[in-house]
């Protein structure tokens, strides 16, 4: 504990750096306990809080502009590779997008504080074409919110965050394995609800050739796009598809064949979506697979108005 503290003493603004850094850049390290730290240290030697901020912020926005830059060059692509390595791809695939999707730029001011949303929101920027200079203001916005809650728990209950260094001071050789043993609950608990998410997506799916064989027949299908209204506006729709995001905005007509579609991973939001319409008394309700990146990659006809 004693060289814990001399570090975050000593090089504290260099610990908050690069752990807000590797934190917001994707890798699991908690970057909220070095800050709280370093400002309830910095409170107590009777020096500014403001540089912690400033640091802080900082290499947040570095670390979402990089996910920014990437979301420009690389678009859906890094959003279904972030969503598949994600702990949480429920919350990846149909929160993040909804929220983006409704209200834009503006989100990112919040974007921290939502888990699961900051990496994929400040990616959704790039890849929707979000201007440098406005997704640059809104993420600073939210990157000194987010930064400057930490400093104030920091300053503001510094004393307590001290109670609780004697604490773990006085577990002397049994602070390391409880934390860690924490963190792994954490960890599993999370392994655990994706393995849930995953069996709920499990269901047969109908391919962009068998799709467009019913779209041709006698009784087409009814077909449903649950993508974000910007993708649907940047990207095209199936033809005759209908824009909804909820179940309750599901058209009930009486159609045989339903037909879901989405741009990420595994078709979750598709599969949700047909699972709650299964539960609404719809008979036949089957995902696209590979979503409407498959249906465009084979050179079927894709509508704009």
């Amino acid at each position: 504990m004693d060289t814990l503290l001399h570090l975050i003493a000593v090089y504290g603004l260099l610990v908050v750096f690069v752990s807000v850094l590797l934190d917001q850049g994707g890798i699991p390290v908690p970057a909220y306990p070095p800050i709280i730290l370093t400002a309830a240290l910095a409170t107590d030697q009777g020096r500014s809080v403001w540089p912690i901020v400033a640091v802080a912020a900082l290499a947040a926005v570095l670390a979402d502009w990089l996910w920014y830059v990437g979301g420009r060059r690389l678009g859906a692509k890094l959003l279904r590779l972030m969503c598949r390595l994600s702990l949480s791809p429920d919350s990846c695939v149909l929160m993040t997008r909804g929220i983006y999707g409704r209200w834009g730029p503006p989100s990112l001011i919040v974007a921290k504080f939502i888990p699961g949303f900051a990496a994929v929101a400040t990616t959704l920027a790039g890849e929707t074409g979000t201007r440098a200079g406005r997704f640059l203001l809104y993420d600073g916005i939210g990157a000194v919110l987010w930064a400057g809650v930490a400093v104030a728990l920091g300053a503001i209950f510094h004393e307590a965050v001290n109670d609780v260094l004697d604490r773990l001071e006085t577990l002397g050789r049994m602070t390391v394995p409880v934390v860690l043993a924490l963190i792994a609950a954490f960890v599993l608990w999370k392994l655990w609800r994706r393995r849930m998410f995953q069996r709920q997506l499990r269901m047969a799916r109908i391919t962009p050739a068998e799709l467009r064989a019913l779209m041709d027949g006698e009784s087409p299908p009814l077909i449903l796009d649950v993508r974000s209204e910007p993708q649907r506006a940047q990207t095209g729709w199936i033809p005759g598809s209908v824009f909804v995001q909820t179940v309750a905005e599901a058209p009930l007509m009486p159609r045989e064949e339903v037909i879901v579609y989405c741009d990420c991973p595994n078709e979750a939001s598709a599969a949700v979506l047909a699972r709650a319409l299964n539960k609404r008394g719809f008979k036949r309700v089957r995902p696209l697979a590979g979503g409407f990146a498959a249906w465009k990659s084979e050179g079927q006809l894709i509508s704009f108005e």
